[in-house]
């Protein structure tokens, strides 16, 4: 079993950046794929990132590909998700999880997702 926690959340104004680190407890971190994903209230949860075992492959959603750079360092069990040029349209609640599954971008196709850490942007 992984347990994941979010943190790097916060205000930042429209233009500004912030770095998101999801920590993973559990040896077996380096086995998996993982993803971040978002919510706004009232609205899905949408894909935002995914990135493979070693790093060498990642995966982003049309609406932060260019802004938004994901990477993992398998010695410490972290994923971080830099987000830069952040817009109006990116505040919502930002999760990792771990993806057990074959595609990535399908939420049912990831597991032990963490608690979330929240993104507000000011115009």
């Amino acid at each position: 079993q992984v347990q994941l926690v979010e943190s790097g959340g916060g205000l930042v104004q429209a233009g500004g950046s912030l770095r998101l680190s999801c920590a993973a407890s559990g040896r077996t971190f380096s086995s998996y794929a993982m993803g971040w994903f978002r919510q706004a209230p009232g609205k899905e949860r949408d894909f935002v990132a995914d990135i493979s075992l070693s790093g060498t492959y990642t995966y982003y959603a049309d609406s932060v590909k260019g802004r938004f750079t994901l990477s993992r360092d398998n010695a410490t069990n972290t994923v971080y998700l830099q987000m830069n040029s952040l817009k109006p349209e990116d505040p919502a609640a930002y999760y990792c999880a771990v993806r057990r599954g074959y595609v990535f971008g399908v939420s049912r196709e990831y597991d032990y997702w963490g608690p979330g850490t929240q993104v507000t942007v000011s115009s």
